[in-house]
């Protein structure tokens, strides 16, 4: 049976944000820039999870090779960067889910692999991650997801034992790096999978198809 939680951390894209759109506007700013065609929201939506290379990867495809990788990189970013949060919003159920944790005054964080300029300038646009407590980034430390690094000091700030926290994210490395870091690794099956990826059996604790669902699993519910 799992414990309930003494302390959550969530990752960002695909979890607690739909950021899919801006990152696919940027992607279809660079790839009109390039004269290559745009990609549809069905095509960049699973690839949203995979930050810029992996976007521009899927944009390219087996053209990708023939760019300036770092360049190319660094285009994406500033296109995405101004505009950061014109379509962005948090998935249905996300406000209501914080608004539970807080109330339950349970300490919770997040832990992404987004750059951190990034993520700051989007967290301001929403009030409701105001009482977030720790904010760790791709680029936070040496090593970033799916190595625990970010993880176990997330847990440190939050002053809360790694196995009595819950991990929210929806990509392989999340269920990896909380495995590795002694986490519950919950599995958000609404996010950035492709339904090859939700038919696959990955190491998780539990799995979740919204966060209505999730919120549920909370003390006090």
């Amino acid at each position: 049976m799992i414990a309930e939680p003494r302390g959550i951390l969530f990752d960002l894209d695909g979890t607690l944000l739909d950021t899919a759109p801006d990152l696919g506007n940027a992607l279809n700013h660079i790839l009109k820039q390039l004269n290559y065609p745009e990609k549809s929201y069905d095509e960049y939506r699973v690839e949203s999870s995979n930050g810029a290379i992996g976007m521009l990867k899927m944009g390219l495809g087996d053209n990708f090779d023939k760019f300036d990788t770092e360049e190319l990189r660094e285009k994406f970013l500033q296109s995405y960067a101004a505009n950061v949060c014109r379509d962005t919003r948090p998935f249905e159920g996300i406000e209501s889910l914080i608004k539970q944790i807080d109330a339950q005054h349970i300490p919770w964080g997040i832990v992404t692999n987004k750059p951190g300029f990034l993520t700051q300038a989007l967290l301001a646009f929403f009030p409701v991650f105001k009482r977030c407590q720790v904010c760790f980034s791709g680029d936070s430390f040496a090593n970033r997801k799916p190595h625990p690094e970010p993880l176990l000091k997330a847990a440190e700030t939050l002053n809360v034992a790694p196995q009595s926290i819950w991990y929210v994210g929806d990509a392989e490395r999340d269920m990896e790096a909380a495995q590795a870091a002694g986490m519950v690794a919950v599995l958000a099956r609404y996010g950035y999978l492709t339904p090859d990826e939700l038919a696959r059996s990955w190491d998780v604790d539990l799995s979740v198809d919204s966060p209505h669902e999730l919120c549920e699993l909370l003390p006090g519910v």
